[in-house]
């Protein structure tokens, strides 16, 4: 997270307006809320892919854009997710897909192009900010946010803030090993990382579309298939598989973090088979008598990533005065 001021003279920024910007592969999605966390405005416009200063101008413009929604003018607050992190030893993006941001001094520019601290986040830290904050963690202390899409990550936030972590990599739980593999399940499939059998690579969406091709012949998408579990055996088959894979996954956050709630993100999260179906097939992994944490689908959906990402300047944050 950028380093910025948490002080309550900045006039500029009295209104407690936040901007919250979601950089995507494909879209930037930004949204304004007041101080009350009601939605003002919302845009989304095409992700400059490829072109660092073109995805800088992006963002500067969009901020402006929805700045003009404030009604009584002034300045917000702006926080953005990312689909990386700035690394704590050089300030600069690592780990990012959208692989034109790595390398660059992400933070430095923004702040020169907006005129005012910003604070970065990984986009499924994001997601977890935004639940715990007025989603389905609302109220909880320890909020665990697993996004279930395109690639497999999380976000962790404790008493209200997202945990980064010494090496800005807290709640990468897509790149550790699937847990308890059986036989069938090793070595795993090649993941980006240079690995094989990461959780990333058995229970997203592409990997879910994977194993039933390979399993059925039948080339179909995770949400196609998961829909299709109760009237057709392949797809039922393969949704099994899924559950019994993501029951071992989150067992083993429940046995390392015991959070007070589990938040389900991502295109997969819509499937309800998810909620009937995983605190049993987590609960003879968990190292507890009874396993009792709630799992919860993300009460804002898509939306809770850039609503995350306003929500990282806390109600009643501020800017130095100087800026």
């Amino acid at each position: 997270m950028a380093a910025t001021g948490s002080k309550s003279g900045g006039s500029g920024f009295a209104s407690g307006h936040r901007i919250g910007i979601d950089l995507g592969g494909t879209k930037t999605e930004g949204i304004l809320l007041d101080r009350q966390g009601n939605e003002l405005a919302r845009h989304r416009v095409p992700t400059p892919k490829g072109d660092y200063d073109g995805t800088v101008r992006t963002i500067r413009d969009l901020v402006a854009r929805l700045e003009g929604g404030i009604p009584a003018g002034g300045k917000a607050m702006v926080g953005l997710g990312i689909p990386g992190a700035i690394s704590p030893v050089t300030g600069l993006v690592k780990n990012a897909n959208s692989t034109w941001l790595i390398g660059k001094d992400f933070n430095h520019d923004l702040v020169q192009a907006l005129g005012r601290p910003v604070r970065i986040e990984n986009d499924a830290n994001c997601l977890a900010v935004s639940e715990a904050t007025d989603g389905a963690g609302a109220g909880c202390g320890v909020v665990f946010a697993a996004i279930l899409g395109t690639g497999c990550g999380a976000g962790i936030v404790v008493h209200g803030r997202p945990l980064g972590g010494r090496n800005a990599i807290a709640g990468e739980w897509g790149h550790n090993p699937l847990p308890w593999p059986t036989d069938t399940e090793r070595p795993g499939p090649a993941c980006y990382c240079g690995k094989h059998g990461c959780l990333e690579t058995f229970v997203s969406g592409p990997a879910v579309a994977a194993d039933h091709l390979a399993a059925t012949g039948e080339a179909l998408d995770a949400a196609t298939i998961l829909s299709r579990a109760g009237i057709d055996p392949g797809c039922a088959a393969t949704a099994d598989r899924l559950v019994g894979r993501l029951g071992r996954g989150l067992a083993a956050v429940a046995n390392l973090l015991d959070p007070d709630v589990i938040v389900l993100g991502g295109g997969l999260s819509n499937a309800d088979l998810l909620y009937d179906r995983l605190p049993a097939a987590m609960e003879p992994w968990a190292f507890t008598d009874r396993l009792d944490t709630p799992l919860r689908r993300a009460r804002h959906g898509d939306s809770s990533g850039v609503r995350g990402a306003a929500w990282l300047w806390r109600p009643g944050e501020m800017p130095d005065a100087d800026y």
